[in-house]
């Protein structure tokens, strides 16, 4: 398997701006070094997307400072 453990064996994380129900929302784990996994919360026994730890942090970068506004949807 390339080095990333299966989804169920890692602990993921929840944005808390999810709220105390869940919502509609991605799930994180930082089990894997230089690697971030993301899964829809919705499917947690589906599969995940596995990012470049700088990849993931500069798309976080770019969600908070607004850099994304207006390129999306």
């Amino acid at each position: 398997m390339n080095g990333v453990p299966e989804p169920g064996a890692v602990a993921w994380h929840k944005s808390s701006y999810s709220g105390d129900h869940g919502g509609d929302c991605l799930e994180v784990s930082d089990a894997v070094p230089g690697l971030v996994p993301v899964r829809d919360s919705k499917v947690p026994h589906g599969p995940a997307l596995v990012i470049p730890a700088g990849v993931w942090s500069a798309f976080v970068g770019a969600v908070r400072e607004g850099g994304l506004a207006g390129r999306l949807g």
